[in-house]
């Protein structure tokens, strides 16, 4: 039987913008006489859609709108979209920091909530002394948190800092004290907000670990954000996407992602435009060749650019390929026998086999080297093109394909083609 733990009815959000803040006295004389006269309040009616990248006609936003959704017993929840979605000022709103304009929350049990780095702290107190604040603030004795204190001190990793003022403490000890406490004083709700990134790969891996516990193993619920689709997917087992303050897609965590990154607008297939020029040579109109709408990892890749050399010199070409700013694999013209030898313009292009990459965002690089002489780089262009990736398995509603490449750093090879230069132009 379903036990539901938290549910968000009928959630909007709205607010006023500019250097006013959420209202004028005007603005809440009118409403207090529409209030007493049981009318509706007159400003809910306006309000522009929370797209940040536009100029809206009111002086009203609505940072969330008609937000539903319930969550059991146990659950491990991603909230997932792109910045200025809404995901922090729902949390806020869960976690009871500020209320909705419209709409309900209705939770059991105690939620510990990790914000933003040094939320609930008192940077004059010590570690030790938050910890007490903390769980007061979480209604429990001095008694239970006492039974819990070593657990917390030994998995922030702050011993040695532990009885020094909070305000001394780098953003990164802050939050691994944060998360501690709010993991360990046994919350039936642990709300999750970005502030993982700011801790190491060594802190990040153990509180994942760590929530994973305390919703497997204890069955308790964690909401949990993340711009980090690798951790999203290990952790969550359900997502919802919003989209400038709506709900997109509720329900299955792998089509959860595959909705995300569909919508980001970085799935169009790209044309750079830019031409770079280093010594005696340039690099123009890089694109992805296919002649389709998403980039999926079910297909062969096809990257292309123009290279122009303009002096009696043999080039080598190499394109390195990153996903999430970690290389996967690189492209390369140095062991062929066919040479770039200029001056003379040449089109390049590089075929990247169908599963060999990542679902996720990706970066090329370009960079060319000079043979004749020591092998010295004449031009690097960082970030040429960027991409998304989406696993094929995702759209088709199949499992979650576990067998594409990226295990290894293969070095592929670039095919030449020696264009003819118009001379007249």
């Amino acid at each position: 039987m379903r036990e539901i733990i938290l549910k968000a009815e009928n959630i909007s959000k709205q607010y006023r913008l500019g250097q006013v803040g959420t209202g004028t006295l005007s603005h809440d004389l009118n409403r207090w006489w529409h209030r007493i006269r049981g009318k509706e309040d007159p400003y809910l009616r306006i309000g522009d859609t929370n797209d940040r990248s536009k100029k809206g006609n009111s002086d009203y936003v609505w940072a969330l709108q008609d937000i539903n959704f319930e969550i059991e017993k146990g659950e491990v929840l991603g909230i997932i979209g792109k910045n200025g979605a809404g995901k922090s000022t729902l949390l806020k709103i869960l976690s009871k920091v500020t209320a909705p304009t419209t709409g309900s929350i209705k939770s059991r049990g105690r939620i510990a909530s990790l914000l933003e780095v040094g939320t609930g702290f008192n940077g004059e107190m010590t570690g030790r002394e938050n910890i007490f604040l903390n769980g007061a603030i979480l209604g429990m004795t001095k008694k239970e948190i006492n039974s819990k204190l070593d657990e917390i001190i030994e998995f922030s990793g702050c011993e040695r800092y532990i009885d020094t003022p909070v305000k001394r403490y780098s953003s990164g000890m802050t939050v691994r004290l944060a998360f501690a406490v709010a993991a360990f004083l046994d919350p039936e709700i642990l709300v999750v907000d970005e502030v993982l990134a700011v801790g190491d790969a060594e802190f990040q891996k153990k509180a994942i670990g760590k929530m994973q516990d305390i919703s497997r193993g204890e069955g308790r619920t964690v909401l949990f954000v993340s711009h980090n689709m690798a951790a999203v997917k290990n952790l969550c087992t359900r997502g919802v996407v919003l989209d400038n303050g709506r709900i997109v897609f509720n329900g299955d965590i792998d089509e959860a992602i595959s909705t995300y990154l569909i919508n980001e607008k970085s799935d169009e297939i790209l044309i750079n435009p830019n031409t770079y020029h280093g010594e005696n040579c340039m690099i123009l109109n890089t694109r992805i060749v296919n002649e389709v709408d998403l980039i999926t990892n079910a297909m062969d890749l096809i990257l292309g650019t123009t290279f122009v050399g303009s002096i009696n010199k043999s080039y080598s070409i190499t394109i390195p390929v990153f996903r999430e700013s970690t290389l996967s694999f690189v492209a390369t013209s140095f062991y062929k026998d066919e040479k770039i030898n200029c001056p003379g313009e040449y089109y390049i292009e590089c075929i990247i086999p169908k599963y060999l990459l990542n679902p996720g965002f990706h970066t090329i690089d370009i960079s060319i080297v000079d043979e004749t002489g020591n092998f010295e780089q004449l031009l690097y262009v960082k970030e040429a093109l960027s991409f998304n990736v989406i696993d094929d398995n995702f759209r088709r509603g199949n499992k979650y394909n576990k067998g594409w490449g990226g295990a290894v750093s293969p070095v592929l090879e670039i095919n030449l083609r020696k264009n003819k230069i118009n001379h007249d132009k």
